[in-house]
């Protein structure tokens, strides 16, 4: 299940431009994991110098010099941050499913390229970068998990016999040249404590048979060392010569063929300026040796050192444990021989002491039982009490509730029937009222109607 990430449908993601190949890198696999093992992946989202120091990084070119400054190797982990003694089968450290580490700076910086989308200028860039073998890696690293299976060969084609050395391991000691490193990414699906997304078969073959029809050159370093040596040796051209020469397998010479003749032929034929370059190049090698013989006799002394001081302290403490459990074992053994009746003593007395417990409890428990019981008693009389107490009161609430009723009824038949008779009042007021009025109004309307007769009269008179 390590390498579920891994294994992904073999389809790219987006495509170039057909023809020439665009600016544009297809993606194949899966397009946020980057085809990185799970584990690998969530430790590098949950790491620190991620989140924190990589997210203030925006440009390719900030990410290229941190590579520069960070990147010592090009192993996922951290030396010494997985644990993985003791772990068997799919437990172990090769598939990366056992116990996770430090994630290296190294991949993290991997992901975040991817985090880019890097164009094919800019990768061109990282494989081609003259600064840091380190960047190169990388980049390598970086078309092995995103770049279609079928394009591998085409990427890594110039680069197989490429001579720059790195150091691969957390903590050194696995130095590689970047060919070595190419090939093993090719070939091999493991790489330290991961694997590299699946080539398919076909694929797979294609790029064996194109390997084994290109095998793998053994260069020389050669550097150009004195030239006036060379000059006044009188000999056309420059011979390169390495610092180091190494051993070409020539057959076994006998022991009494004498190397005076070999030394003058080549004396003859380089001059003296090869013969000071060859005491030279003694000199220096004798000098190596003497130094790793002397770091070697250091080591192992400080071992020596290291493991006797280690012993004494395992003595010691061994000393001190037995001599602590004989004091243990001694002291033990005298409570024992003295406290044997003491014991057998203290056993009675503790006997005795819980009978009179026990019997106490009992009591206790009788006399809290009694008084529970009369308790209950008081508790049963003082609620009939209680009871009939209520009952009474509510007898007496209902007996005032009906007197204050029929009190209020009689009051409100008075008041009604005083109502009615001040009504008939003034009615019968008002009545007469109206009477007299009307008969003042009989008055003078008569008296009113004999005036107008009267004058009527006086004015036929007056006119006659």
């Amino acid at each position: 299940m390590a390498n579920v990430g891994n294994q992904l449908p073999t389809q790219a993601v987006s495509k170039p431009a057909p023809g020439k190949h665009g600016n544009v890198l297809p993606l194949w696999g899966n397009e946020k994991t980057m085809n990185l093992n799970p584990m690998i992946l969530t430790n590098v989202l949950s790491s620190p110098y991620f989140k924190v120091q990589l997210y203030e990084l925006k440009t390719y070119h900030e990410v290229v010099d941190e590579i520069y400054f960070k990147v010592t190797h090009v192993e996922p982990w951290e030396k010494g941050s997985r644990k993985t003694a003791g772990q068997t089968g799919m437990c172990g450290g090769v598939r990366g499913v056992g116990t996770g580490g430090i994630v290296s700076t190294a991949f993290c910086l991997l992901y975040k390229l991817f985090t880019l989308k890097l164009t094919r200028k800019q990768l061109m860039g990282l494989i081609t970068h003259t600064d840091s073998p380190y960047i190169r890696a990388l980049g390598f690293m970086y078309i092995r998990y995103t770049q279609p299976p079928t394009d591998l060969i085409e990427w890594y084609d110039g680069f197989l016999d490429d001579e720059e050395e790195l150091d691969v391991k957390a903590g050194g000691g696995c130095v590689m040249t970047i060919g070595e490193m190419l090939r093993s990414f090719l070939t091999k699906l493991e790489w330290f404590s991961t694997l590299f997304p699946r080539i398919p078969v076909p694929v797979q073959k294609i790029i064996d048979q194109q390997i084994k029809a290109r095998p793998r050159k053994v260069a020389q370093k050669e550097t150009q060392e004195d030239e006036a040596a060379f000059a006044e040796s009188g000999k056309q051209g420059e011979r390169r010569r390495s610092r180091t020469p190494r051993r070409t397998p020539s057959p076994r010479r006998s022991p009494k063929r004498s190397r005076s003749r070999s030394h003058h032929r080549e004396r003859d034929r380089h001059g003296p300026s090869f013969d000071r370059e060859l005491e030279r190049e003694r000199d220096r090698q004798r000098k190596e040796r003497e130094g790793r013989d002397r770091d070697r006799d250091r080591g192992d002394r400080e071992r020596r050192r290291s493991r006797s001081t280690d012993r004494n302290q395992d003595r010691r403490e061994r000393r001190r444990s037995r001599s602590s459990s004989r004091d243990r074992r001694s002291e033990r053994k005298d409570k024992e021989r003295d406290g044997g009746d003491d014991r057998g003593r203290r056993k009675d007395r503790d006997h005795h002491k819980d009978r009179g417990v026990e019997r106490e409890r009992s009591r206790d428990k009788k006399g809290r039982g009694e008084n529970d019981d009369r308790r209950h008693k008081d508790d049963r009389e003082r609620h009939r009490e209680e009871r009939k107490a209520k009952r009474s009161s509510r007898s007496r609430s209902r007996e005032r509730r009906h007197k204050s009723g029929a009190e209020e009824k009689s009051r409100k038949r008075e008041r009604s029937h005083s109502r009615e008779r001040d009504r008939e009042r003034d009615g019968e007021q008002r009545s007469h009222k109206r009477s007299r009025s009307k008969e003042r109004s009989h008055h003078q309307r008569e008296s009113s109607n004999d005036h107008n007769k009267h004058n009527e009269r006086r004015r036929s008179q007056s006119t006659e």
